[in-house]
């Protein structure tokens, strides 16, 4: 019942944003009736779930209304009340997905927003994925909703936002109570699934092949494991199979966007048996295609690595000493290529440095484990 909760929430939010109600009312009042079906359905389910929640929703924001505004006003909502029965068939999510991501909202509010409006998840599900309070996720929801209030559904949304939007949402990974890399793989679904798009279908073949190697990437007491030496048994091939389809498709549409060239990148990495068989050459080559599309200094730092597996430390560094050193994770990278070259001493030093810049715990205590290994080895 909850994922037929999920799936039907913007739908319901966009019927009732189409009637008229303004986005923070509307979604409001889907959230009660997400209440009301889960008190309900149990033991009465209805014939037609979407009719239902319009219904109950429809109700509820009238309800609402009716203690803000004239008695006139009140009345001619009731008056204007839809009989029960099957909701129409226009389904607004793709709109919602639009909206929840409208350029004006912050990337937090607009990844919130998406979740609560488009994910159907709960407030206090939001917070406990974000770990912060459910008091402060409320109040950045409650401004989300008052910033896209006037926006119509019939102003162009910005697919590249939404996109990026998802992507923030499968980097967070597993936290709280709520599998975010999951959910975001399900919204993302549902968006490549209502546009014709490659460069959407280039997320859904990244977010896949990522989440394929998920099982392998930590150990039993939570430390990382680098993807060199991954247990590749314990990759997902089913995934793997089907980030391969889909990406393969979107390639064949000839309109190369930079998701497409990540998911290129990570299927590589998947296609090898072993770490010593990875096709490095063919990595440095989406690398300059991804550096090329997006001018990214990151993309630029991870090319500089992918160079010192194919062509050697020496041409890494050399690669690296023309990227900032101020990208996040320079000093990590700049460790590994020095290991790789001979340079333990230095190495173990920039280990070390990597660690105490690290955004995470997991990551420093792996970067510091690196530096205390090869320090003592020297």
């Amino acid at each position: 019942m909850e994922a037929l909760l999920r799936e039907l929430t913007p739908a319901v939010t966009g019927v009732l944003v189409r009637r008229g109600v303004d986005f923070a009312a509307a979604e409001d009042a889907v959230q009660e009736a997400l209440v009301a079906a889960a008190t309900t359905w149990p033991d009465r389910p209805p014939d037609d779930p979407k009719g239902w929640l319009v219904t109950v929703a429809w109700r509820r924001a009238v309800d609402a209304h009716r203690s803000e505004v004239s008695r006139r006003e009140r009345e001619e909502r009731v008056d204007a009340e839809p009989p029960p029965g099957p909701a129409a068939a226009v389904d607004d999510t793709l709109a919602m997905f639009f909206l929840c991501a409208h350029p004006s909202l912050s990337p937090s509010s607009a990844v919130a927003l998406t979740l609560r409006a488009v994910g159907g998840l709960t407030t206090r599900q939001i917070a406990s994925a974000y770990l912060v309070p459910e008091a402060t996720m409320a109040q950045r929801i409650s401004r989300a909703k008052r910033t896209v209030r006037d926006v119509r559904f019939d102003r162009p949304g910005d697919a590249a936002t939404v996109r990026r939007v998802l992507y923030l949402v499968f980097n967070e990974g597993y936290t709280g109570d709520v599998d975010l890399a999951a959910e975001a793989i399900r919204l993302t679904r549902e968006l490549a699934s209502r546009t014709d798009d490659p460069e959407t279908a280039g997320l859904l073949a990244l977010m896949l092949l990522h989440h394929a190697r998920r099982a392998a990437r930590t150990r039993p007491d939570g430390t990382l494991v680098p993807l060199p030496e991954q247990d590749r048994s314990r990759w997902d091939t089913a995934l793997i199979a089907e980030g391969v389809v889909v990406l393969q498709a979107a390639l064949a549409r000839d309109r190369l966007g930079e998701f497409q060239a990540q998911a290129a990148i990570a299927a590589l990495h998947a296609d090898a048996q072993r770490a010593e068989e990875t096709d490095w050459p063919q990595i440095v080559g989406w690398y300059d295609e991804l550096v090329r599309l997006t001018g990214s200094p990151v993309a630029a730092l991870n090319r500089a690595v992918a160079v010192g597996e194919a062509d050697g430390a020496a041409a890494g560094l050399a690669a690296l000493s023309q990227v900032d050193p101020g990208v996040p994770r320079y000093t990590a990278a700049s460790a590994h290529l020095h290991e790789k070259a001979g340079d333990r001493a230095t190495a173990a030093r920039l280990y070390a440095d990597a660690a105490r810049l690290a955004p995470n715990l997991a990551e420093r205590h792996h970067l510091a484990r690196r530096a205390a290994r090869i320090g003592g080895r020297g």
